[in-house]
């Protein structure tokens, strides 16, 4: 093994320890354990009524978890071309997963996943670019998404009342949103028109006296962008329109566990108004995950679940047992898979 390899290699294995698994877990059961016992009512765990219609509906939240995942698998291989098999898809998307899972959700996993890539076979700008783009069209996803739904529900798409840092969620939200939407727009332009021009550009906004110490990085990035232009700028519109659908798909399936879960246990309540409007709420609530110092999110989704959607559900007690099964389903199982197929993922490259 190459010294530089070698050193990624233990890097890896250091941010990526099985063994980061008991934190967020910590994190998410304490948190919802407080929540249960500080507001604990008789009534609390009453809608669990596992009858034939509620399994059904829990199983079908379990398969959304399924397509979500199986619609990566596809877009990585759409971006990579095919090289990756659906073997090999399956394991770098637990592998990434599994990294944004143990990491602060401002961090993300975006760094391990260029080096999953990489050790997967493809060369160190094509797997930059994947992950790039990759990103690119989550984004993309998002600032489309979100118009439509304020454009439908307005001020419904957040939450009414909640904790003293939610009650100016809407103007946090714009702002988070401004940020995201000028991002993606430099993205755009960096992807598409001319790369060169952003890199000058980065070049001189980082040599600001407050900004010079992140120029390195600055340069970097746009070395990154010019390299996934090269490789992507000429491609077909077909090929962008699939790798969108399978953002769309990933995306949506993701969000209607929520909504198969409350279909389970109070189906009678669930009209169609209110399925779109648990899907507003969820954009909404991306936000505030999206900046979370804890590893997932952990903690944070299971103490802001009910000020977001407490207001669909019958009873609002019923809100935490609600997001500890949405948590269940939707991000603990990535923690016990990732901790599972990692050391077998580095058994085999390595030994590659």
């Amino acid at each position: 093994m190459k010294l530089a390899d070698h050193q990624k290699y233990q890097k890896l294995k250091r941010s990526l320890n099985p063994n980061k698994i008991i934190i967020p877990i910590l994190l998410g059961f304490g948190v919802a354990a407080w929540l249960l016992i500080k507001d604990f009512k008789a009534d609390t765990f009453s809608f669990f009524e596992w009858s034939v219609a509620a399994v059904f509906w829990i199983f079908v939240s379990f398969l959304m978890m399924a397509l979500r995942d199986l619609a990566y698998m596809w877009r990585i291989r759409i971006l990579t071309h095919n090289k990756l098999k659906w073997h090999d898809s399956f394991q770098v998307i637990m592998l990434w997963e599994f990294s944004s899972a143990v990491s602060p959700s401002v961090v993300g996993g975006t760094g391990p996943a260029i080096y999953f890539l990489y050790k997967e076979g493809l060369n160190i700008g094509q797997s930059t670019a994947v992950v790039l783009t990759a990103i690119f069209l989550d984004e993309l996803f998002f600032i489309l998404m979100v118009p439509l739904m304020i454009l439908f529900f307005g001020q419904a798409a957040f939450p009414q009342e909640g904790v003293s840092f939610l009650s100016h969620l809407a103007v946090y939200f714009w702002i988070a949103y401004g940020i995201i939407f000028l991002y993606t727009l430099l993205l755009i332009y960096a992807l598409f028109i001319n790369p060169y021009t952003i890199k000058k550009l980065l070049s001189y906004i980082f040599l600001l006296p407050f900004l010079r110490r992140w120029r390195l990085n600055a340069r970097k990035l746009s070395n990154q962008l010019i390299i996934t232009s090269q490789i992507f700028k000429n491609e077909s519109r077909g090929f962008w329109l699939k790798s969108f659908l399978a953002t769309f798909i990933s995306w949506t399936a993701r969000y209607w566990v929520i909504n198969f879960i409350f279909l389970a246990f109070f189906f009678q309540h669930i009209g169609w108004y209110e399925h779109f409007l648990i899907y507003a709420r969820q954009l909404t609530m991306w936000i505030i995950l999206l900046i979370s110092p804890t590893p997932g999110g952990s903690g944070i989704a299971e103490f802001i679940f009910s000020d977001f959607l407490g207001d669909i559900i019958p009873n609002l007690d019923w809100a935490v047992p609600l997001a500890i099964l949405w948590r269940l389903i939707s991000y603990y199982p990535y923690l016990f898979i990732g901790a599972v197929v990692l050391p077998r993922w580095i058994k085999k490259v390595f030994k590659k």
